[in-house]
């Protein structure tokens, strides 16, 4: 095997994607090596240990191509979402692995399905976290995410986040309106979570995020199609209170995987490593195993 041993100290190796372009990955933690993709798409710097999880896993976090320290590739093309898979399949050949326990979160999940889809045989454990639903075409209603954001109502920032959301449903969004409804994407709004979405918005690349949903990326009923045949047990974790991925959506998501267990965690947004950190970790190393 190629990847470092086990630590308690973050180690940042790299490894050369198909095309040549020098991407890195991060580890730390104990035991079987579980490959973690970022939402965004960003870097993974975000993920930190997930709640814990490093210390029942190895966890290996990969910065995708143009974020964090992976290099920028030559074709800005290559961002895509499904032209990244090859980049996760390059990563599991460098670390010697046959086959890996497969973690992802938000958008990152659209990424995981695609290599799933692709790369069935290569998937043991399949774990997306408050998971983006595009390569499945699943459509979110604009009701379903009033209705889990009124969950919200009483706390101290509800009201003008609430009125930043009824905005952005209705088309009239400005940048203050997707300000306003960031501490929607928490179970608190304290200033763990003000600083932790700070550091995000400085990590935010807008070309890349362009460029991975570009036109192509996705084909839903082709993904659809081969989940349908997926055989590895796959884990669907939920925010109970998070709008982004409402747990409707999410129990619809498990519905199209043959081996598929949905659980939503009570009082989460859409990062539950933060909002319960125990519970998180318990739940996904009991069911990575």
């Amino acid at each position: 095997m190629h990847f470092t041993p086990e630590t308690t100290s973050e180690v940042s190796p790299t490894f050369s994607a198909y095309d040549g372009t020098r991407l890195t990955y991060h580890v730390i933690g104990h035991g079987r090596p579980v490959v973690c993709l970022p939402g965004g798409p960003t870097d993974s710097a975000y993920l930190g240990d997930l709640g814990g999880l490093a210390a029942h896993r190895r966890l290996i976090r990969l910065d995708l191509r143009g974020t964090g320290r992976s290099a920028v590739p030559e074709d800005a093309a290559s961002y895509r979402c499904d032209r990244l898979v090859e980049d996760v399949e390059a990563l599991r050949e460098h670390l010697g692995l046959d086959r890996i326990d497969l973690l992802a979160h938000c958008a990152g999940a659209n990424l995981a399905v695609l290599y799933a889809s692709r790369h069935p045989e290569r998937v043991r454990r399949l774990a997306l976290i408050t998971p983006s639903v595009r390569a499945v075409g699943i459509p979110i209603g604009d009701e379903l995410r009033l209705k889990t954001a009124r969950l919200r109502r009483g706390e101290p920032w509800f009201p003008a986040a609430f009125a930043a959301l009824e905005a952005i449903v209705a088309g009239a969004a400005t940048d203050g309106s997707w300000q306003a409804v960031v501490p929607f994407s928490y179970g608190r709004w304290d200033e763990a979570a003000q600083d932790h979405q700070a550091a995000a918005d400085d990590r935010m690349n807008m070309k890349v995020v362009a460029a991975f949903g570009a036109e192509g990326a996705f084909t839903p009923g082709a993904t659809r199609a081969a989940l349908a045949r997926f055989a590895s047990p796959v884990l669907l974790l939920a925010g109970e209170v998070d709008p982004g991925a409402p747990p409707a959506t999410v129990a619809e998501f498990a519905g199209l995987f043959p081996h598929a267990e949905l659980i939503v965690q009570p009082g989460a947004g859409h990062h539950p490593w933060l909002d319960d950190a125990e519970r998180f970790a318990a739940t996904t190393a009991g069911f990575l195993g």
